[in-house]
């Protein structure tokens, strides 16, 4: 049978990123042992590609991401960049990226796992069952919006940023969230802060409008302070979360401590065409070169990949399978750890993980 063939351009990026990131190459390996072909590119985005071409990402880079089925990033940032000015610093090698392939969705999913009940910070009880999905729009907003910048007055520098939104930017992030819903428990919370933002107001009244096309879904409408709370007091009651660029931004990492590690959750940001996948979290530049960061974030965005880019449900399911095969029987890297665990550094559990794939694509094959 001839092999499908996919292409992934692979960005390690700063900090852990290149650690992480050999990890999530196993997998692939793995993968393409198993009825599909992949062809994969690496290239430098950030604070490396500062260190090498002056600038945070390049044109080169940017069309070859577009060639690609998708990509697979590490991490972007650290302190040696902080001084730059802000057109250079490595994040923003990252919103353009994000931008020069109209990546619109992001999304962010929030799941417990029982075998990290025990570390979350809230109680087994209250998280246990959790299985959430951040949709945040990722290209508009305040972190785009203009006029913004920093300027001196009489009374001193001001700083002052733009908060855009277009009725046609919201309708196409309200359709992913509707679309997504339809799949899973049928039910929406779009979240604002429509009793003082006008740009909020807009945003409640065009997913009201898009909602009409979507009525076998529920719709449910909170402040963005309330959704803040009741994360933490009720988050079994969430499906799918719609949100604009900054709430999205401060609620997903919120969400993220509700698992026990912001190692555990990768994300998904997508378009018409070429997706990005990457762990949500940092760089984690104190813990850099030292084997001890999570390659599990990587590794489910990778899984996330396959589901949303590819279309390869199938090998999606293995991958997220297997880590949490590999968890059950108690191994952790150090940010997971816990009486009793058996901590692996970061290749060993890389290891393990593409030990456990195997042996499940080798029983379904």
């Amino acid at each position: 049978m001839k092999k499908r063939l996919y292409r992934i351009l692979l960005l390690p990026g700063d900090g852990i990123g290149p650690e992480i990131m050999a990890e999530a190459i196993k997998i692939i390996d793995t993968v393409s042992q198993f009825g599909i072909k992949i062809e994969i590119d690496t290239d430098l985005i950030g604070g490396s590609a500062i260190e090498k071409y002056g600038v945070p990402i390049t044109e080169t880079t940017i069309k070859k991401a577009k060639r690609c089925d998708a990509v697979l990033l590490g991490a972007v940032g650290g302190p040696e960049w902080d001084s730059l000015s802000h057109n250079l610093k490595p994040e923003q090698g990252l919103l353009t990226l994000r931008k020069s392939l109209k990546l619109f969705a992001n999304l962010r999913p929030v799941k417990t796992l029982k075998p990290l009940l025990d570390i979350s910070p809230l109680k087994s009880e209250i998280v246990n069952g959790v299985d959430f999905i951040i949709v945040r729009e990722l290209t508009s907003g305040i972190y785009f919006g203009k006029p913004r910048g920093i300027k001196s007055t009489p009374r001193g520098e001001k700083g002052y940023n733009t908060e855009v939104y277009y009725q046609h930017e919201i309708e196409r992030i309200a359709h992913i969230a509707f679309s997504l819903a339809k799949k899973r428990r049928k039910r929406v919370t779009s979240v604002d802060k429509a009793n003082v933002l006008e740009s909020s107001i807009l945003w409640r009244k065009t997913v009201d409008n898009v909602h009409k096309e979507y009525l076998d879904v529920e719709l449910n409408h909170l402040y963005v302070d309330n959704c803040a709370m009741q994360i933490i007091k009720n988050p079994r009651q969430f499906d799918i979360i719609l949100t604009n660029n900054i709430f999205g931004d401060i609620l997903s990492d919120e969400s993220a401590m509700i698992t026990g590690s912001i190692g555990m959750l990768p994300s998904a940001s997508i378009g018409k065409n070429t997706g990005l996948f990457e762990p949500v979290h940092g760089s984690a530049p104190d813990i850099a070169g030292q084997n001890l960061a999570n390659p599990c974030g990587i590794i489910l965005s990778l899984a996330l990949l396959f589901k949303y880019s590819l279309n390869e449900t199938h090998i999606a399911k293995a991958i997220e399978n297997a880590v949490s095969n590999v968890l059950e029987k108690g191994y952790r890297t150090k940010d997971l750890a816990e009486k009793g665990s058996k901590i692996l550094s970061t290749s060993a559990m890389g290891d393990y993980i593409n030990n456990e794939l195997k042996k499940i694509l080798t029983n379904r094959s």
